[in-house]
């Protein structure tokens, strides 16, 4: 039988105009301590962003998603956050930041395999 791991995950959000409170899910981070796992799954629904705010920065917005994903991967992609382990650098994506992009609360689970993980979430919750 396969072990099997508690995880945590939060989901990333859009937030075009904060002023209007509207929000939908963009992507799913997933952190598991004991595979020393991090990994962002992203979908951003353009048409969903351009309803909420015609004049959304597109290219900003994937390019903050692009950032996450950064983080996640770890060595010089990860910017601020290289030498981090995968526990900090999952820390520190789920602090919020910014008013467009912002983490969701976090949720924890238990998986035998966190990449599945991560994406049986993006299909559930994001697209």
């Amino acid at each position: 039988m396969n072990e099997r791991d508690v995880f945590e995950y939060a989901l990333l959000r859009v937030v075009p105009r904060v002023e209007r409170g509207e929000c939908f899910n963009a992507g799913v981070l997933v952190y598991c301590r004991a595979k020393s796992f991090v990994a962002a799954r992203i979908h951003l629904d353009e048409t969903k962003l351009r309803v909420l705010d015609p004049e959304a920065d597109v290219a900003g917005v994937r390019a903050a998603l692009r950032a996450v994903e950064g983080v996640c991967a770890g060595g010089r992609a990860a910017g601020q956050a290289v030498g981090d382990d995968a526990g900090r650098r999952f820390r520190w994506l789920i602090a919020p930041r910014s008013t467009v992009l912002q983490p969701g609360p976090v949720h924890t689970g238990i998986t035998t395999d966190p990449e599945a993980e991560a994406e049986r979430l993006l299909t559930l919750l994001v697209r």
